[in-house]
């Protein structure tokens, strides 16, 4: 388990900050009367993950491999990491939609229904908190997958 423990750490304050993310979204209003900007606004998350998957990868070449690390050492780390956030997700999709945020879904729905972006029935199918938790789900790894890809390219080291 020692192995894995700088990932594991960097899983954790994935989940922390995508939580901080979240609060921040309410306060934002992108959650209520600002729900129009949310689909715009919420991927400017994707930095925010992506620096940390930097910063994650740096960690564990720094401190696990010595100040060297190979494209697959990285990358692996990075699945791992990818593992723990994506395990993670369930929970922090209940605590956003039962904590931070209970009024998204009803938010959304009006919206998307308002604006005949989708009929009522769908948009409450795909707006709900098992979609929700489905979708993060498979989000978090086919995205954590590219990144781990991409972010192990830069911080790999001979």
């Amino acid at each position: 388990m020692k192995k894995y423990a700088i990932e594991l750490k960097w899983g954790i304050v994935f989940f922390l900050v995508s939580m901080a993310w979240m609060y921040f979204e309410k306060l934002m209003g992108w959650h209520g009367e600002n729900i129009s900007n949310h689909a715009i606004y919420t991927n400017f998350f994707a930095i925010i993950a992506i620096l940390l998957f930097v910063f994650a990868l740096l960690d564990k070449r720094k401190n696990f491999y010595g100040g060297k690390m190979t494209w697959v050492q990285g990358f692996t780390a990075g699945l791992i990491i990818s593992i723990v956030v994506a395990i993670l997700s369930p929970l922090g999709q209940y605590i956003t939609h039962k904590l931070i945020s209970p009024e998204y879904f009803p938010n959304v729905i009006s919206f998307a229904v308002e604006n005949e972006k989708m009929t009522q029935e769908a948009a409450e199918e795909y707006f709900s908190l098992n979609s929700y938790i489905k979708q993060s789900v498979m989000f978090g790894l086919v995205m954590g997958v590219i990144t781990s890809a991409v972010v192990a390219l830069f911080v790999k080291k001979k």
